[in-house]
């Protein structure tokens, strides 16, 4: 709903402002459109609260006789924290339909144990940004370069001719994202050494001012390319974040990214050549920023969910 629809707050003012001067609220609620009850209970909370009257509320109710008792819930957050049980045996466990043990899991963000620290059981917390530029991901994923004729996957593994002599070597392949447009920068390099990691940002850098995003923060994780003093250098005063060491989860925005380039992208279709697969890398990269929906942004593009773009109206 845009922010000049009739039942928007602004609506609702101009609706009790005509209310106001004196005129019959059925006669008004004709007018916008709307029904004399609905008219009726804005201009009620209008006289009761004021303005704050006009805003939406949340639909959910003050209280919930009939929710599973605490002490309950916490047995179950427990067997599935402890023992990594699923909502069937738990719901055996603890004599209640396996259904209401998943609203429960669901409620204190235990659902699926990919979202749990498996040792430890406690639920891994997402990073959240409220614009973009606030936190960018940076990674590196490293791949096999395919020789000429294609590789493995081409022909079969028993297929292939393995040459000793010559070895066909990686493409590093560097991306940054920024956590909360999604909006992705990736270059392939050949290596992910310290100075080709800090001139890798300064494209990415600019890549993004393009957009007029500008960065506050960078998250990598603690590998030596990223502590040295190229990569230092080139953030400026641009706020380095590292992550937990082992804990990659941390930076899940660019992991995330990384699983869907190579099911996307690298592991689409059969390349018979690296150079193939080098070049169709900017035409994906076209795909997922412009025209991919994302289900982390209910199945909006990156470049419509990243703010003041040339050309975008959000």
């Amino acid at each position: 709903m845009h922010g000049n629809a009739p039942m928007t707050p602004r609506g609702r003012m101009t609706m009790v402002e005509r209310i106001a001067s004196g005129r019959p609220v059925a006669h008004v609620a004709a007018e916008m459109g709307v029904a004399r009850k609905t008219a009726d209970k804005w201009w009620q909370r209008w006289l009761a609260e004021g303005e704050a009257g006009l805003e939406d509320r949340s639909s959910r109710p003050h209280r919930c006789p009939h929710q599973t008792p605490a002490r309950v819930e916490a047995r179950i957050v427990r067997l599935r924290q402890r023992r990594k049980l699923g909502p069937a045996r738990i719901a055996s466990i603890v004599g209640m339909p396996a259904s209401t043990v998943h609203r429960v899991l669901c409620r204190h963000g235990l659902n699926r144990l990919a979202w749990m620290d498996r040792p430890t059981g406690e639920v891994i917390r997402r990073i959240h940004t409220t614009r973009p530029g606030e936190l960018v991901h940076v990674d590196v994923k490293k791949l096999g370069r395919i020789p000429p004729g294609g590789g493995w996957r081409a022909h079969g593994r028993g297929n292939v001719a393995h040459h000793t002599t010559t070895r066909m070597g990686y493409d590093f392949v560097h991306s940054a994202i920024d956590a909360h447009s999604r909006l992705a920068y990736s270059e392939i390099l050949d290596d992910e050494r310290g100075p080709t990691c800090a001139q890798f940002w300064v494209r990415a850098r600019d890549f993004f001012a393009e957009h007029t995003i500008a960065i506050d923060a960078v998250l990598t994780d603690n590998a030596k390319n990223y502590l040295g003093n190229d990569f230092t250098a080139a953030l400026g005063a641009i706020e380095h974040r590292k992550i937990r060491p082992r804990r990659p989860q941390t930076n899940g925005k660019v992991e995330r990214f990384n699983r869907t380039l190579l099911d996307e992208w690298a592991y689409v279709r059969v390349y018979t050549s690296n150079g193939q697969r080098r070049r169709a890398l900017d035409r994906w990269l076209h795909l997922y920023n412009h025209h991919r929906g994302h289900t982390a942004l209910e199945g909006r593009t990156p470049v419509t969910v990243a703010t003041n773009l040339a050309g975008q109206h959000n």
